[in-house]
């Protein structure tokens, strides 16, 4: 009945176009990974790689066991101790997700090098004149990078781990307290395995982040893989070098969404829908000063210094709200942010939506697979595209100078259009991932109800599932809205000549060192980024 009602032809040829735009990039990078000569790849083991490699080992080492504890921890804090600011823990620690990691890290860096506020406090009280006369920790080390980004990603872990500690039964975690177990013995040895693939995922999404980053590692010293990409293409000029590094990059991610997947694999953590929520626990007095410190810490130092350093920065150049310059950068940063919401957004409704109609597994399957772009860091991508892309517009140019006696120029590569391209690649991965939880929400009896009633395929997508569909399409809309804004490392190997976005804009005046001349842009990107997470702050009050 699905295929005499449904005729797939025109759409499977849409769909069919927008997985070989997705898989583009990719296969740039093999191709031009296989037209490298050996030499370039001998350079890159014996000078590049053994500190990258392992400097982005250790990173996603200590942003993985940073995440979980502050993650996790607080999670379980505010699920099962009762202490006061409960409540309110309980959707404020969402709060530092708006905060990018590279503004965390130069608003960090701000607040606690030799001339911030707390080195200075440092002097002042011990009558210290000069650095050499007192020891204090350096931010810009290993041990700060994997600081700084806990403090910014771990509610990735929180938001997932506070979920199944919630709808964990009360009957197991009774009966490991009449057998003896303390409350921490509860959390480590019971309640956090049994929260291992929430975990796991929390935990999947902060290393990806981390990857990701650009901005961040580079002032703080840390120089990973995927700086080493931007570092070998631009100020070496070795794009072979690059694509060599973006490939061992992209094995990387593939290994952690691998290991993700095999530690849930076989494994059974559901507790007894039947039973009821865990009591709270009341600590003592003392336990519970204790608990609101271990949640304080976090939100202190992940949204509000930042917030605090930005403030204080943006009122001495208040002068910056009219700068031409950054009224320009946001302009381009909610042009490109709102188009690539929209096409990231009706992409994964139409892919969803046929893949709906024509009862077909195996397209689902492929509509997964053109959202792994999440997954692959903004550098990876830009090299990936922008080879492709330039390499047309040359073919274009030299042909209408051939033929017509004129000059094109870079059409794609040299416009915002690769920007859109790469950001609605690497973020369709939200938007299909929240209107396909709608999806699943909603009964195939519906559009049995609108067969019988006579509508057609584009009547029910725009007449039925649309308006049941609106509130996560506006949510995934806002996310990818959100993401592109904060986007960095993509825009900035893709941007045109003389096109800044206020990502953009925020890196470059602190690369100069002149964070303050970037203090206003910087506060509307987090003021921005926390729409979203108002949004999914609203949704864990319930718990």
């Amino acid at each position: 009945m699905g295929r005499s009602w449904w005729k797939p032809t025109a759409p499977l040829a849409v769909f069919g176009l927008i997985l070989c735009l997705a898989a583009l990039p990719f296969s740039a990078l093999i191709w031009i990974s296989l037209s490298a000569t050996a030499d370039v790849w001998t350079h890159l083991i014996s000078n590049v790689l053994p500190r990258s490699l392992g400097d982005t080992t250790l990173l996603l080492v200590y942003v993985a066991f940073g995440t979980v504890l502050l993650g996790a921890g607080t999670a379980w804090l505010t699920t099962i101790c009762s202490f006061p600011g409960r409540k309110f823990f309980s959707w404020a620690l969402v709060l530092p997700l708006a905060v990018p990691s590279y503004i965390a890290a130069y608003t960090q860096v701000e607040f606690f090098d030799f001339s911030g506020p707390v080195q200075s406090s440092v002097r002042s009280i011990g009558g210290f004149s000069s650095a050499r006369d007192y020891w204090f920790p350096d931010i810009r080390s290993m041990w700060g990078a994997g600081l700084i980004f806990s403090l910014v990603l771990y509610p990735y872990v929180f938001m997932a781990t506070r979920l199944v500690f919630s709808m964990q039964g009360a009957s197991i975690l009774d009966a490991s307290r009449s057998l003896g177990a303390r409350s921490g013995e509860v959390f480590w040895r019971i309640a956090l395995p049994m929260a291992r693939p929430a975990l796991a995922a929390g935990v999947a999404l902060a290393l990806m982040e981390t990857l990701n980053d650009i901005g961040a590692v580079e002032i703080l010293g840390v120089k990973t893989l995927t700086f080493a990409v931007f570092e070998t293409w631009l100020n070496r000029g070795s794009l072979a070098g690059a694509v060599q590094l973006a490939l061992l990059t992209l094995f990387l991610v593939a290994g952690l969404i691998f290991l993700e997947k095999r530690v849930r694999r076989d494994r059974n953590y559901a507790s007894s829908s039947r039973d009821r929520p865990p009591a709270l626990i009341i600590p003592s007095g003392p336990k519970q000063v204790l608990c609101c410190a271990a949640c304080v810490f976090p939100l202190l130092f992940g949204l509000g210094i930042p917030v605090w350093v930005l403030s204080e920065f943006a009122l001495r150049r208040v002068e910056q709200l009219s700068d031409p310059a950054m009224l320009n950068a946001l302009l381009n940063s909610l042009t490109v942010s709102i188009i690539t919401a929209t096409l990231a957004t009706a992409i994964a409704y139409c892919l969803l939506q046929y893949a709906r109609m024509a009862n077909a597994n195996r397209i689902g399957a492929l509509g997964k697979l053109v959202s792994l772009g999440y997954a692959v860091p903004g550098t990876v991508l830009a090299i990936g595209l922008l080879v492709p892309l330039a390499g047309f517009d040359n073919w274009v140019d030299g042909m209408m100078r051939n033929n017509f006696d004129i000059s094109t120029g870079l059409i794609l590569s040299g416009s915002i259009f690769i920007i859109i391209y790469a950001c609605t690649i690497r973020f369709l991965a939200i938007a299909y991932g929240m209107i396909e939880s709608g999806f699943s929400k909603m009964s195939t009896n519906i559009d049995m109800a609108a067969r019988a009633l006579g509508r057609t395929p584009l009547q029910m997508a725009w007449q039925v599932h649309r308006p049941i569909l609106s509130r996560a399409m506006v949510i995934a809309f806002l996310l990818v809205f959100v993401d592109t804004m904060k986007e960095l490392s993509a825009t900035l190997l893709l941007r045109p000549f003389d096109f800044e976005t206020l990502a953009t804009f925020v890196y470059d005046r602190a690369s100069q060192a002149a964070l303050e001349d970037a203090a206003s842009a910087s506060l509307i990107i987090v003021l921005v980024g926390l729409i979203p997470v108002a949004a999914l702050t609203h949704l864990t009050r319930k718990v």
